[in-house]
């Protein structure tokens, strides 16, 4: 059976939030879900999710350094999660703070791994984006996200 994992890096409790909601709606597509905050989640742990959906707060314009370690630690296992299924979701504090480019350098990596990243034609088009704490607008992207990447995981057959 198919398996995903939610990842996620938060100081504020905001990405957090997107995490569990996007867990919530991936559940609720029918795809088995894990939500982890990233220090529980080591390199080989990627091996077992069919779908990889990562979280981080925007710092400067990027991913969060810890997010980043992850990301140059399974550099071990490169070729290895080809065509799972990745996404990538961010909060930050501002409206033009860089969350574009941090949604795109965790979306970038994924596809240099061979991993399979949809995009959406309405809303946040790359990953859903939180500016502060979650609104009702970003409880309706991470929903419908989250099912988009249940759904696209099931079609890939995993």
């Amino acid at each position: 059976m198919s398996k995903g994992i939610v990842i996620y890096y938060s100081r504020s409790g905001n990405t957090k939030q997107m995490a569990d909601m996007i867990t919530k709606a991936m559940n609720e597509g029918g795809l088995e879900t894990d939500c982890k905050e990233i220090a529980k989640v080591k390199v080989d742990d990627l091996l077992k999710y069919d779908a990889i959906v990562i979280g981080s707060p925007t710092y400067y314009g990027g991913m969060a350094a810890q997010v980043k370690q992850l990301i140059d630690d399974a550099v071990v296992k490169h070729g290895q999660l080809d065509g799972k299924v990745g996404a990538a979701f961010t909060s930050s504090a501002n409206v033009a703070g860089g969350n574009e480019t941090t949604v795109l350098g965790i979306l970038q990596a994924m596809i240099i791994n061979g991993m399979v990243v949809q995009g959406d034609p309405q809303g946040d088009h790359y990953g859903p984006v939180s500016i502060g704490k979650p609104d009702q607008r970003v409880e309706k992207l991470c929903a419908r996200w989250g099912k988009r990447i249940a759904e696209l995981t099931k079609k890939l057959g995993h």
